[in-house]
């Protein structure tokens, strides 16, 4: 099964990051194969929907699970029409959470952990 986790670095000792549409990188693991890619998040300096099109480039990528810090309204409604499972507050290195995950050691979300716009810059 394909999962996407949040990350601030592009290797598997990096640390999750806590936002989803504007994180760093995502890291794609396949649970079945132990493959991993890594992919620099094209939205994350962009000015807004950043959350939508992040959701609706995990569609497109066939991932089924989405394990991150914080989600956004915008962001969880996207993912959920996609049939994609949201887990959030995961914290720690993407290795480590790749095994919790293995194990079972997480919980669907039932709603955005955060309002709108959570992770933007304030000047």
């Amino acid at each position: 099964m394909k999962i996407c986790i949040t990350s601030q670095g592009n290797d598997l000792e990096a640390e999750v990051d806590p936002r989803f549409g504007r994180c760093q990188y995502f890291v794609f693991a396949d649970t079945d194969t132990d493959e991993t890619d890594v992919l620099e998040n094209p939205n994350k300096d962009g000015m807004g929907g950043v959350g939508i099109q992040s959701g609706q480039m995990m569609a497109e990528k066939m991932v089924k699970v989405v394990l991150t810090g914080n989600v956004g309204p915008n962001a969880f409604q996207t993912l959920e029409a996609g049939g994609i499972e949201i887990i959030t507050g995961v914290s720690g290195k993407i290795k480590e959470v790749i095994e919790k995950y293995k194990k079972g050691e997480f919980k669907s979300t039932e709603g955005p952990s955060v309002d709108s716009h959570f992770g933007t810059q304030k000047n």
